[in-house]
């Protein structure tokens, strides 16, 4: 029971991360009109979040490599609750209203940087083999989850006012505080008492002699969410501006690709276990969908065709992201694995910072966008598959070892 309440615990962290910018990305048109913004400014809006995070996410590993995961996913906890309350009482002066917001999202990103890695890291310290495979994928499904209730969330809150939805995060933030300060034990490393330099060396030797599989894993991962909330981001003003649609139904347009990206994952992270070679068919089977997907949307635009592309390529990913992270969790030791982590967490966030700024250029032109979407998936993972599936070996230890029948 303990384990299981343990687990809902940490689950809630890329829930909480998650809820940061997706709940706000059906609102951005409201707020754009609200503070009258252009659109660079309201994509810093999302930006503010994670530019931090992506900076601060390998300090955090580091950090929780010597003191501790719990420590520092309690202290993080606490910057994103203060963050919050900042960004809800922005609108209390309206001439400074968007400079205040951007400080409490600020604010919330420093935080944000000890939530899902940190989560990742401490399960693959707590959970071996089968357990670790099937507790990584349940971290993927609550981190879908909340790409498919958020925008639910925020459209709905929103129809009271656009900064309610700040109310929702430091509650599910606080929640997630007490489980994890009753639930999960502070697991420290012996080699926590290298000197900053000493480690920093080790460390960045143990990425640098795995680079061959590693920075491809890291590259997909940052790419694929660049991908869904550039995508999300566009869809938000193309629903409301294009088709009129608002309120709650707008954030149900978001529902069937997000839930089929959960369920992927769900599902993946159930089956793949240990199987190295279930997870290059599952990584195979998810890049191909997003190349078959974002070049059929190059040639046709309805919104129908959209939708049915956008379910189809985030399932693809739901296949892929529970994959890369087992492999990710399972190819260091205990002392680095923080790090390394946090260095994955940090392309992901990137991919999450830089996707909405990018697509607001992009989307002047849709079928460029498409174009450079494509191109994007096609370098991500054609490197993915080369040097994935090209070798036998992933490095020079493999990350599970499974016999061909």
């Amino acid at each position: 029971m303990k384990e299981k309440l343990m687990m809902i615990s940490l689950g809630l962290l890329p829930l909480i991360m998650v809820l940061g910018n997706s709940t706000l990305i059906p609102l951005l048109p409201n707020i754009q009109q609200s503070l009258d913004l252009n659109e660079l400014q309201t994509g810093f809006i999302l930006s503010a979040f994670t530019i931090p995070a992506a900076i601060l996410i390998p300090i955090a590993g580091i950090l929780s490599d010597r003191y501790g995961r719990k420590k520092l996913i309690l202290i993080s906890l606490t910057f994103i609750m203060v963050g919050s309350i900042v960004s809800f009482f922005s609108m209390a002066i309206p001439s400074q209203a968007f400079s205040i917001l951007i400080g409490g999202r600020v604010i919330q990103g420093i935080g944000a940087a000890g939530t899902t890695t940190l989560a990742m890291a401490l399960v693959g310290d707590v959970f071996h083999n089968d357990k670790r495979a099937t507790a990584l994928g349940l971290l993927e499904v609550y981190n879908g989850v909340g790409k498919v209730i958020a925008p639910i969330i925020g459209a709905t809150v929103a129809l009271v006012t656009w900064s309610a939805v700040f109310i929702v995060y430091p509650l599910v933030a606080l929640m997630a505080f007490l489980g994890i300060n009753r639930y999960v034990e502070n697991v420290k490393n012996s080699e926590n008492a290298l000197g900053i330099r000493a480690y920093f060396q080790q460390a960045f030797r143990i990425v640098y002699q795995r680079k061959r599989e590693l920075f491809p894993l890291f590259f997909i991962g940052g790419v694929g969410l660049f991908i869904v909330f550039g995508v999300l981001y566009f869809l938000s003003f193309l629903i409301q501006e294009t088709y009129h649609i608002d309120g709650f139904f707008k954030g149900t347009a978001f529902f069937f690709p997000l839930t089929a990206m959960t369920l992927a994952s769900y599902w993946s992270g159930k089956r793949i276990k240990n199987d190295e070679v279930l997870m290059k068919k599952l990584m195979l089977l998810g890049t191909s969908l997003l190349f078959i997907t974002f070049g059929l949307l190059i040639f046709v635009h309805s919104l129908s065709v959209l939708m049915f592309s956008l379910t189809l390529a985030f399932g693809g990913l739901g296949f892929v992201l529970p994959c890369v992270n087992m492999m990710i969790t399972s190819t260091t030791s205990d002392a680095e694995r923080g790090f390394v982590v946090s260095l994955y967490g940090t392309t992901r966030f990137l991919g999450v910072a830089l996707g909405p700024i990018v697509y607001g250029v992009w989307m002047v032109n849709e079928k460029s966008m498409y174009m450079y979407s494509f191109l994007t998936l096609l370098i991500a993972g054609g490197w993915l598959i080369l040097r994935i599936f090209s070798s036998v070996d992933i490095g020079k230890r493999k990350v599970v070892k499974v016999k061909l029948k």
